[in-house]
């Protein structure tokens, strides 16, 4: 039996490679944001209303396919490596439906923006943007089952290496196309788009590669012709990916529509606010990191027949979590102005605004960090739709909706605040209030799992 130290050391190795690869992933972002913010104001403000329809339509596909970390996780748990792979080989199946909901809305976004009412100034660099991000969402989604594969046998490690080898691509693709040079003209905000697909590609590729010749891989026979779809696989699937894919679109998209809505706020308004959030996805990508990994420890133990040590490893994650979130926001407070000016460079109008909400960003990150834990060690559990509901009445309802009532219509006392900060803030208090409820909901789900005593 393992112990509490034993524990500790797995998940913060698993989750610290995670997190590095998570973070060369998050660079790409961080790289077209400061690129786009140098190139031209415009074009960050189209950058951030694009990427926010993006990663709404994309997290959302892809959390069907990680919805499986669990599955995979147990059966590797229970000694059962050839089922590994024929789930492996059904999830395209899974991954072919998710391309086909998805690149209709990437390549057709004008009922999306015009019910955001974006500016109509931006419309247009916006759909160019999404049109070019359509062609990388089906290497996306097929590498992130790579990923979620990899991190459910313990071995995310093969990831990581590929995603840090693909920035050191990315950038200068990035600079390169988007400034010009070497006879290339300056292709402005399409050419970040551009280069992040052929890094998504690229991804693919070495990923295919390392799954055909890796010894590692070899026990699972993940690399057989795929059989004609299983009902019954499917069906697994579908009860578990559907919920979870949904939950993530109502908690990506309570993020993300903040964007289109302050969007009408301006160009300075949708600049600090992009700075704001791509700083808020920085950070997400330690508490996710632990999550994932003491999600993948806790289905394995639960695949092993071994409750007890579930439950010592959940608690392990969220001590874990909390102590992590709290270092980083702290950090946060103390670095938001010169953070805001790295990002800004020399637009004080731009800097000032962004400032502010970082200090917005603290509090989010916090209830943020612990409100991932509990979703995910939900799932390892096989809870996926009541956190649905949860995310639907908090994030939506008291997020995002008591954000555009603080912003533009008032709230009670409250005039209309004109302001990104309505948002940020009410998002923050949602947040800590879905928390809250995935710890009750947590504890409660445990405690009728255990054995009752006769």
């Amino acid at each position: 039996m393992a112990g509490r130290g034993t524990e500790l050391r797995t998940i913060a190795r698993h989750a610290g490679t995670v997190w590095v690869g998570q973070l060369a992933t998050m660079a790409f972002g961080v790289t077209d944001t400061v690129i786009a913010g140098r190139y031209q104001a415009d074009a960050l403000a189209a950058l951030s209303v694009g990427s926010a329809v993006f990663i709404s339509i994309f997290v959302a596909l892809s959390g069907a396919v990680q919805a499986q970390l669990p599955v995979w996780a147990s059966l590797r748990g229970a000694g059962q490596d050839e089922a590994v792979g024929r789930s492996v080989r059904q999830v395209l199946y899974l991954v072919a439906a998710a391309c086909a909901v998805g690149l209709p809305v990437l390549l057709l976004p004008g009922p999306v923006l015009d019910l955001a009412q974006v500016a109509p100034a931006l419309q247009a660099g916006v759909r160019d943007y999404l049109a070019i991000l359509a062609l990388g969402l089906p290497p996306a989604l097929l590498f992130r089952a790579y990923s979620t594969l990899n991190q459910a046998l313990g071995k995310p490690v093969l990831v990581t290496w590929l995603q840090l080898a693909s920035l050191a691509l990315k950038v200068p693709l990035s600079v390169w196309l988007t400034f010009g040079g070497a006879g290339l003209p300056a292709l402005g905000l399409a050419g970040c788009a551009w280069a992040t697909v052929a890094v998504n590609w690229l991804l693919l590729v070495l990923g295919t590669a390392m799954l055909r010749w890796q010894p590692f891989y070899r026990p699972y026979r993940i690399w057989h012709r795929p059989e004609r779809p299983d009902a019954q696989a499917l069906r697994g699937f579908l009860r578990l990916g559907v919920p979870t894919a949904l939950a993530v679109a109502v908690e990506v998209t309570s993020f993300t529509l903040m964007a289109l809505f302050i969007a009408r706020q301006g160009v300075t308004a949708s600049a600090a606010h992009q700075i704001a959030a791509n700083a808020t996805a920085v950070l997400y990508m330690l508490p996710l990191s632990l999550a994932l990994a003491t999600s993948a420890r806790v289905s394995w133990w639960l695949g092993a027949g071994e409750p007890r040590q579930a439950r010592l490893a959940m608690r392990v994650g969220y001590q874990l979590a909390l102590a992590l979130a709290g270092a980083s926001a702290l950090l946060l407070v103390l670095a938001h102005r010169p953070l805001a000016h790295l990002y800004a460079g020399d637009r004080p109008e731009v800097v000032a605004a962004a400032g502010t909400l970082l200090l917005w960003v603290a509090a989010y990150h916090l209830a943020d960090a612990l409100q991932a834990m509990g979703v995910f060690l939900l799932r390892s559990w096989g809870v996926a739709t009541r956190p649905l509901v949860i995310y639907g009445v908090l994030l939506w309802g008291v997020g995002l909706g008591g954000g555009y009532l603080l912003a533009y219509r008032g709230l009670g006392p409250v005039p209309p605040l004109q302001s990104p900060a309505a948002f940020w803030g009410a998002g923050a208090f949602a947040l800590a209030l879905t928390a809250a409820a995935f710890i009750a909901l947590l504890w409660r789900t445990v405690r009728l799992a255990r054995p009752q005593p006769r």
